[in-house]
């Protein structure tokens, strides 16, 4: 892996300077760093990401809604600070138990979309755990 000289060069004077900036050192001696403001977009965040699709990208695989098959599948996604699923990112945390289930869900995860994660008001980025329920019309098909 070829790494950039330029960053290689400058990185030990950034660290020198951001240490300089978020100089709080404590009583004990430790040095604390923000925790609000535009410093913190890497931390964890306060708000999940929420989905904003109109309508759910995710198919229902025909034979197991045929079949009546329902299952629920959590998905490990990542998510940039605008909301937007980080190309091959996505995972199955708990699979459903029906691979056709767990397929469908993974397909459809670069077309979901969400409001980013928050911390301190600020958009950030992160993994986070996201849920698709397959669950049979109730009534119809």
């Amino acid at each position: 892996m070829r790494l950039n000289v330029s960053l290689t060069l400058t990185l030990p004077i950034g660290l020198a300077v951001f240490a300089l900036a978020c100089d709080q050192r404590r009583p004990d001696g430790t040095v604390g760093l923000p925790v609000e403001g535009p410093g913190a977009r890497g931390s964890q965040a306060d708000q999940p990401p929420v989905a904003i699709n109109a309508v759910s990208p995710v198919t229902y695989p025909e034979a197991l809604l045929e079949e009546r098959i329902e299952g629920r599948v959590l998905l490990r996604l990542f998510a940039d600070s605008a909301g937007t699923v980080v190309a091959d990112s996505s995972r199955v945390a708990e699979s459903s138990g029906y691979p056709a289930l767990d397929s469908a869900a993974l397909v459809a995860a670069p077309r979901l979309r969400f409001s980013p994660a928050l911390h301190g008001g600020w958009p950030v980025a992160g993994p986070f755990i996201q849920p698709v329920q397959f669950r049979v019309p109730r009534g119809g098909a």
